[in-house]
């Protein structure tokens, strides 16, 4: 459920008109909805509430804007990161670095000093090269930093090839036939203390099958180092849970039928659990709201045009992913159309053959399930403006981000030989 419906036959984000906040604003422009933020943060703590004090960690990476960490912090939410750009907007926003989990493939030597002194939760590693260097940075400050390693547990996650990342040859984590050789190595580093143990096997689940299969395969792997003497305190689940995308798309379980999975399948672990959500909380909490620029004749049918382009929404020309387009104001008529932007690719496409509302140049419209991986991957692509971002609480609104002139952003004198 999200906060955007329709009202007096227009559709509001909450209680405000989003031809409002384009009139005001312009588009593209990304809107999120606070109601929508904090119910999908209350229902999966709900679902979890059975787990003796879980640790729910906010994947930054899905939206790492500041006012929604710092609304999902007001919630009591943690923070998964993958660098120290997000550990330093989670600390600016007010999560706790007791609450603050830092996965990530390729943590440099500055990042880990920072992350370490701030007294991260858990460092997420995924080699035994990655602890020797945590170690070097740890003992060279006489700290200790307390450290999972990441297990690939070689489990098909059934989701897009580009968003799995548990498969044997996935650059993510070790393999399971390697993982007891790396404790035991990291045992022996100083500057570290080993107290856990993490698992996450890719994005936009839509079966508990994987995600279960995973666990038990975790769950194996904690018994046998348990009997190997390792005190493990922690184990991180990771993330995942897909979410729904419109109309026709795969309907993911409900953090309901998760939170029983999880808790039938870890019982007897007697370990604090972590988990990292991001799409699940924000996925459907934001939309990405455009205009018309003009509708082109088409061989087979229109081309509708639109202000937004792949380098505001990169999700459909990286994933050829779906996002259900609405009108703002629709009239009831139906039409099948492409949708694109006005970026020189023909990657800069957002659906093809899509039966939707009836669009004319100036109209608004809307990418629904846009406030994960959204603004967060947007780029300055063909010298565009970076999309701005707002955030609705009942019927208040504000700008969050925005719009950044990168041309103007990034301007850097010619070199002398270019300026005589």
């Amino acid at each position: 459920m999200d906060h955007f419906d329709y009202r007096y036959g227009q559709m509001f984000c909450e209680d405000v008109p989003l031809e409002t906040i384009a009139s005001e604003i312009g588009t593209p422009v990304y809107v999120y909805s606070t109601a929508t933020l904090v119910r999908h943060a209350r229902a999966i703590i709900s679902a979890l509430a059975m787990l003796d004090d879980p640790l729910v960690a906010f994947a930054v990476k899905a939206n790492p804007n500041p006012a929604v960490l710092a609304t999902l912090a007001g919630e009591g939410l943690g923070a998964d990161i993958v660098s120290i750009g997000e550990y330093r907007r989670a600390r600016a926003a007010g999560i706790a670095p007791s609450k603050i989990l830092f996965s990530g493939v390729g943590k440099g030597a500055t990042e880990m000093a920072e992350a370490l002194s701030g007294d991260v939760l858990q460092f997420n590693l995924e080699s035994i090269e990655e602890a020797r260097t945590l170690s070097q940075v740890a003992s060279s400050v006489g700290g200790t930093a307390r450290i999972a390693f990441r297990l690939n547990p070689d489990v098909d996650a059934g989701t897009h090839a580009k968003i799995t990342t548990g498969n044997a040859d996935n650059k993510f984590g070790i393999p399971a036939n390697q993982a007891m050789e790396a404790f035991r190595a990291a045992r022996e580093l100083p500057g570290l203390e080993v107290t856990g143990v993490t698992v996450h096997i890719g994005s936009q689940l839509t079966s508990l099958a994987p995600l279960e299969s995973a666990f038990v395969r975790l769950g194996e792997l904690i018994a046998g180092l348990r009997s190997d003497g390792f005190n493990l305190k922690i184990a991180d689940l990771g993330g995942g849970l897909g979410v729904p995308y419109g109309p026709g798309q795969p309907e993911p379980p409900s953090p309901d039928a998760y939170g029983q999975m999880v808790a039938r399948v870890t019982k007897g672990w007697n370990m604090r659990l972590a988990f990292e959500p991001g799409r699940l909380i924000s996925g459907n909490a934001g939309v990405l709201l455009a205009r018309v620029v003009r509708v082109k004749p088409g061989e087979s049918r229109p081309w509708v045009i639109v202000d937004a382009a792949m380098n505001d929404l990169m999700r459909p020309a990286l994933y050829d992913a779906y996002h259900h387009i609405e009108a703002v104001r629709p009239s009831g008529d139906r039409t099948v159309a492409n949708v694109v932007g006005p970026v020189c690719e023909s990657g800069d496409t957002f659906a093809m053959a899509r039966e939707m509302d009836r669009l004319k140049e100036g109209d608004l419209l809307v990418f629904r399930t846009a406030g994960a991986y959204g603004a967060a991957m947007s780029n300055g692509y063909n010298s565009r403006e970076l999309t701005p971002e707002i955030l609705v609480n009942g019927d208040n609104w504000a700008l969050v981000r925005r719009r950044i002139d990168l041309a103007e952003a990034s301007a850097m004198p010619l070199p002398g030989w270019l300026s005589a």
